[in-house]
């Protein structure tokens, strides 16, 4: 399992040491009714980590932090293992990031989008750009078309084109696949781990998502948001080996239901996620064991911690 040593927030998993893409330590942020509270985030350098939680985890005002959008926080981030936090100087042109909506002008075209790019960013090249805009169909080579006039995927792939089409280190991407059709969004993981990839080790990903499913065949690690708080976090191998799926037959329905973090039941049966050490709790059902998905341990993890899902059992992941 995973262990991060709290001095250096190096991250440890059996006999290996992974270095950071990032290390942040005392974020907060505090609104009216919400707090983000994150006293220690790590995230391993050569991997895609997915931040999974439901609306309103806090997700995207963690990741804007992560970013550099958000300046009013308190705490402390680190990238690349540097002694100087922030974003600043050639960090800045390391780090791609995409969002919501768009934050190019409505009136530029794919053209100009590459120009102001080629301006802002000295490892931008104007030929990847143009052939990433033309896989995706775009338009990037004939003055393109207006940002107004894309679509909401289309104005994902724009800006996925801009940030993959520079030198960078580590992409910070907030819930990319959402508007996304799921033809594009299996392309993405395939991108992602096209970026991966030719880093050799040096590139890592962080990104949120809604679509757990689509996006678990290239999620290496994930943490776990819910409240403003981090729940849970581990390599998704190790997550599968922690939790299990759990299905049995209706008439121990109640029983298993003391054990498990969630449970969906029906008249011919139920299946819910248990933690592995407590297996041993539901001898004498008549129960099968599967690994679990990613997708199904998020939701029964943030079952465990929000009100939508507790029933009164006082359930907590630590």
């Amino acid at each position: 399992m995973v262990r991060i040593d709290e001095k250096t927030n190096i991250i440890k998993h059996e006999n290996e040491v992974f270095q950071t893409a990032l290390q942040g330590r005392g974020l907060r942020k505090k609104y009216r009714g919400f707090e983000l509270s994150v006293p220690r985030l790590s995230l391993p350098k050569g991997f895609a980590t997915a931040l999974i939680g439901e609306n309103g985890a806090g997700k995207t005002t963690l990741l804007n932090i992560l970013a550099g959008i958000r300046l009013d926080f308190a705490g402390e981030v680190t990238y690349f293992d540097r002694q100087q936090p922030g974003i600043c100087g050639d960090v800045q042109e390391q780090i791609g990031y995409t969002g919501p909506g768009c934050y190019f002008l409505p009136q530029w075209t794919t053209r100009q989008v590459e120009e102001i790019s080629g301006l802002l960013f000295t490892g931008f090249h104007k030929e990847r750009y143009r052939a990433i805009c033309g896989e995706l169909g775009i338009g990037g080579s004939d003055g393109g078309k207006q940002v107004r006039s894309l679509s909401d995927g289309n104005r994902m792939k724009l800006m996925l084109a801009s940030v993959l089409a520079r030198d960078t280190k580590l992409l910070i991407l907030d819930e990319p696949a959402s508007p996304l059709d799921p033809l594009m969004r299996d392309r993405l993981c395939d991108m992602i781990r096209e970026y991966l990839e030719q880093g050799g080790g040096e590139k890592s990903v962080f990104f949120s998502t809604h679509n757990i499913a689509d996006m678990e065949n290239v999620t290496d690690y994930a943490v776990i948001l819910e409240h403003g708080n981090i729940v849970e976090e581990g390599f998704v191998e190790d997550l599968k080996e922690k939790y299990v799926c759990v299905k049995g037959e209706a008439a121990d329905g109640e029983r298993a239901g003391e054990i498990l973090f969630s449970m969906n039941r029906s008249a011919y049966g139920f299946e819910g996620i248990c933690l592995a050490e407590n297996v041993e709790r539901l001898a004498g059902m008549d129960v099968s064991l599967e690994t679990p998905s990613l997708s199904q341990i998020s939701v029964a993890v943030m079952k465990a911690n929000t009100s939508l899902g507790k029933r009164g059992k006082g359930w907590s992941v630590e």
